[in-house]
């Protein structure tokens, strides 16, 4: 699911994508995926085209949530959450922070 996640964002030009491992931080998913998109257009497309991906490919119903308004959309995909933001709306709230991502964090990823 991770793999599937990275790549329809990369074919749809996310930019900045971080992974955080979540496996052993929290027992909603093994992985969080945060990413930006050039506009509140982009952030709801690729969130669109993520659920269908995952339902085309795995038969599953991903949940999304902040759709229209799209400063900020959450695409629960099961094992991965994924956080899609607007870049203002990315620094604002900062999630890599929140959850201790640094750079060089054992496990993090930068996509």
């Amino acid at each position: 699911m991770h793999a599937l996640v990275l790549q329809s964002l990369d074919d749809d030009q996310a930019q900045e994508m971080v992974t955080i491992p979540l496996e052993g931080k929290s027992s909603i998913a093994d992985h969080m995926v945060i990413a930006s998109g050039r506009s509140s257009r982009q952030v709801a497309t690729m969130a669109q085209k993520l659920a269908e991906r995952i339902k085309r490919e795995t038969g599953r119903i991903a949940r999304i949530e902040g759709l229209p308004v799209a400063d900020w959309v959450l695409v629960d995909a099961g094992d991965v959450i994924v956080h899609l933001f607007r870049p203002e709306v990315r620094s604002f709230y900062n999630l890599e922070r929140m959850w201790g991502f640094v750079d060089d964090a054992p496990g993090a990823v930068a996509n």
